[in-house]
């Protein structure tokens, strides 16, 4: 194994590895820990936790024991994946995490940065911009688990970092190329910085990037980074490292995200595509329970799936979101909804016979790849940026393989759902 990586939530690890198979690497992506060494023969391993929203002892103890795993696979670089929108709690996890890791392997200094310009983040003098906006002007300020209003990731990082002076690696050093990085890098440690920002405004300023980063033992930073790094080790872009088995079957979209992008998804699902969608009301679940919810939802999937994708979403503006976790709580709210849909979603592979599955949402994927039985999968080819298609095997479909396909809330184009089944009718 060439690249070890650790994320921190499990459409965030799809999102890396897509990257990483783009450029020509050969990925699996784990989900937590595996128990025992990987029988395929792949040139990196994501090992997906669900730390991102945890408390920070918690999120640290999954992060080194993740570290353990990969290094006794041989592991030769170490690479901490969070969001591109960098969002956390004020006490972490990412300022924590990356301390730990660096007291673990052993070293003085990293680079932090989440730009990913193919989805419009990026970094200039230390502030992350979503689009052409700050990101604290973005709806990430309103996120309802982690909201977002400081756009100064050298402060943001600094309040999370305890041990460690928090510097910038700006734009004109990038501009320079990887000699004038590695100069900067010898500055800020001998200024005694040990985690830098790192400006990026495009995918040229990742690529000049990549090869200041190949000596060191830790890269902390969201997908886009990845696009440098396997060049570090000999390997080129392949149309081979993404090819999956096949995966015939009933199609169907699952969705827990409430942010703005997937709002307009599921509105481009109903109202331009026509297709069936089903809405999950938080405070029936609360008042009937998730099983009998998801049940009904199946009853009510059953007889449609046959005429192509439907949609069950929990999804809503964050208005109605803030009342209802006004009224059950914001865990409990979240929890619930995340228990009915993991439920829906395995009962639409074991009952129904759905073999490609979308989920939308970084927790409500979590929550279906877990309620699945899904141990790892193979990466496939993308289908918006940050996302594509994977094959893994489960219980739920008496081991058989299906496509699934973990799409953060941010991600994706509005008319993804639509566009993720026409990627596998031409083959992708």
């Amino acid at each position: 194994m060439k690249l070890g990586c650790i994320a921190d939530d499990f459409t965030g690890a799809t999102d890396l590895a897509n990257n990483l198979v783009r450029a020509g690497m050969r990925v699996v992506q784990t989900i937590g820990v595996p128990p025992a060494p990987l029988a395929a023969e792949v040139d990196a391993v994501v090992v997906a936790l669900k730390s991102r929203t945890i408390a920070p002892a918690e999120a640290v103890e999954q992060s080194l024991a993740a570290l353990k795993w990969l290094q006794a696979q041989g592991a030769q670089q170490i690479y901490f994946k969070y969001c591109s929108t960098f969002d956390s709690t004020p006490e972490g996890n990412i300022g924590p995490v990356t301390e730990a890791l660096m007291e673990a392997l052993g070293t003085d200094f990293t680079i932090a940065t989440p730009a990913f310009p193919d989805n419009g983040r990026t970094v200039f003098k230390g502030y992350l911009f979503a689009g052409d906006v700050l990101l604290n002007e973005s709806g990430m300020q309103k996120h309802p688990l982690t909201p977002m209003t400081d756009p100064n990731l050298v402060r943001v990082m600094q309040a999370q970092t305890k041990k460690r002076k928090v510097g910038l690696i700006d734009y004109r050093s990038v501009a320079r190329g990887a000699q004038a990085v590695r100069e900067r890098i010898a500055q800020l440690r001998a200024e005694g910085v040990g985690v830098a920002i790192v400006d990026a405004l495009s995918n040229d300023d990742l690529l000049r990037l990549g090869p200041a980063l190949a000596d060191l033992p830790l890269v902390t930073a969201g997908s886009g980074v990845a696009i440098g790094l396997p060049a570090n080790f000999g390997i080129a872009p392949s149309s081979t490292a993404g090819a999956l088995p096949p995966a015939p079957g009933l199609r169907a979209v699952v969705s827990g995200s409430c942010s703005l992008a997937t709002n307009r998804q599921v509105r481009h699902f109903i109202d331009v595509a026509k297709r069936p969608a089903l809405a999950l009301d938080p405070l029936r679940i609360a008042k009937e329970g998730a099983e009998a919810v998801a049940r009904e939802a199946l009853a009510w999937a059953g007889p449609l799936l046959g005429g192509g994708p439907v949609l069950v979403y929990s999804t809503a503006e964050s208005e109605s979101v803030k009342s209802v976790q006004g009224q059950l709580g914001v865990e409990q709210a979240g929890a619930m909804v995340e228990h009915c849909i993991a439920a829906i979603a395995r009962g639409l592979v074991a009952e129904l016979g759905v073999r490609q599955l979308v989920v939308a949402g970084g927790e409500t994927s979590g929550a279906c790849v877990q309620a699945l039985g899904i141990a790892q999968m193979q990466i496939g080819a993308q289908i918006d940026p940050g996302v594509p298609w994977c094959h893994a095997h489960t219980p739920a479909a008496s081991g058989a393989g299906i496509r699934i396909a973990l799409k953060s809330g941010n991600f994706g184009t509005e008319d993804f759902f639509t566009k993720a089944f026409a990627a596998q009718d031409a083959g992708a």
